[in-house]
């Protein structure tokens, strides 16, 4: 089950709740703070308040910019297959939530490029739209700001280097060629902490070829996207590769063997059969050979014994729960993703192996694993 962001639900899009969180709030004052300055400089006799509502007005042209981004994320990944929790408007812009991993490489390359190629869609109607302005007005200032802000968001989500949208396509791409989704990945969060040092490089360096001091305001804001970057890219790896451990889970070394008797077994020949095969797990079915439950060893034991001959076995049976049963070739994530599906808090689930009761699967053996 995926944790919600915290924030204030304003709408749904493609079933998924739209968040405004509270750090936006923060984005939106330091940057109408920021934007302040070039509203001043272009219009020198506007008041202060009128200042800030226009430096507020891009705000807002920039984060429903970034929201449309996400949009599309969402759209694609839904009519890729896969289920879209929440589309979020944070201090960094936004990110959209979906469940399951990309199946196939193309999947996550189609979903991670549509968002910049909306900004850059956006981007050149705006600057059209600018173009057709007779005077530079303030309207025209912003069409202008929101032409350059899209392009820019665009062509940054483009750089080939995970948590960014390029580094999702450079992982498909690496995937596609190596057929190891985990090379992709390992490949692109490298390349994403090379381009975290490269933002911070280049607000250090670009003024100083110019001959130019470095702004401080440059120098933090790159800082903090650079850690951004790189927190990004050091968890994607580190994602990778608890992923590629989880792959060598299998039901078939998790699970205990079975044997199985019918529900009109009584309890005497549950320990009967218990005792010819020592250490298998007693399962009952029915007379189609569906697994009911299983047989708890200290309730069998409970049952006087000249009460056994005659106590039905459904006495000690902990049921399993409708449709709880795992195949016995599942592994990795689909077998954490199965169980979280199906298992409905049991303890103990069925393992079929063409259609065959083979086995059972301890809940907690598996989640103990998947700590280590």
């Amino acid at each position: 089950m995926t944790s919600r962001s915290s924030g204030w639900v304003v709408g749904r899009i493609a079933g998924a709740p739209v968040l405004v969180t509270p750090s936006w709030f923060l984005g939106a004052v330091v940057l109408t703070v920021v934007f302040a300055p070039t509203v001043s400089r272009f219009a020198p006799g506007m008041a202060t308040t009128g200042v800030l509502v226009v430096a507020f007005a891009f705000v807002l042209l920039l984060f429903a910019s970034v929201f449309l981004h996400e949009v599309a994320h969402a759209l694609v990944a839904r009519a890729r297959g896969h289920e879209v929790t929440e589309l979020a408007v944070t201090l960094w812009g936004g990110h959209t939530a979906y469940t399951g991993a990309a199946a196939r490489p193309l999947d996550g390359a189609l979903v991670a490029v549509v968002g910049p190629l909306t900004n850059l869609v956006l981007a050149v109607g705006l600057w059209f739209a600018f173009e057709l302005q007779p005077v530079m007005t303030v309207p025209a200032m912003l069409l202008f700001a929101g032409a350059f802000s899209n392009a820019f968001v665009g062509i940054f989500n483009l750089l080939p280097g995970l948590p960014l949208d390029g580094g999702q396509i450079l992982e498909s791409i690496v995937w596609g060629a190596t057929g190891s989704r985990t090379r992709g990945t390992v490949a692109a969060g490298w390349v994403g902490r090379v381009v975290a040092v490269g933002v911070v490089a280049w607000a250090l360096l670009w003024p100083l070829r110019e001959g130019l001091s470095p702004s401080w305001v440059t120098v933090m804001w790159s800082a903090l996207i650079g850690a951004f970057l790189w927190a990004g890219a050091g968890d994607a790896i580190k994602g990778a590769r608890r992923r590629d451990e989880l792959g060598r889970l299998t039901v078939r070394a998790l699970a205990v063997p079975a044997m199985t008797v019918p529900v009109t077994t009584v309890v005497a020949g549950v320990s009967a059969a218990a005792s010819a095969r020592p250490g298998a797990v007693v399962v009952v079915v029915d007379a189609a050979g569906e697994p009911v439950g299983w047989v708890d060893p200290a309730a069998a034991a409970s049952v006087p014994p000249e009460a056994a001959a005659t106590t039905p076995v459904d006495a000690v049976v902990v049921p399993f729960p409708p449709g709880s049963g795992v195949e016995a070739d599942l592994g990795g994530p689909d077998l954490l993703s199965r169980l979280a599906r199906t298992s409905a808090g049991s303890r103990v689930v069925p393992v079929l192996d063409e259609g065959r009761v083979w086995g059972v699967l301890d809940v907690a053996r598996v989640a103990a694993a998947v700590r280590r």
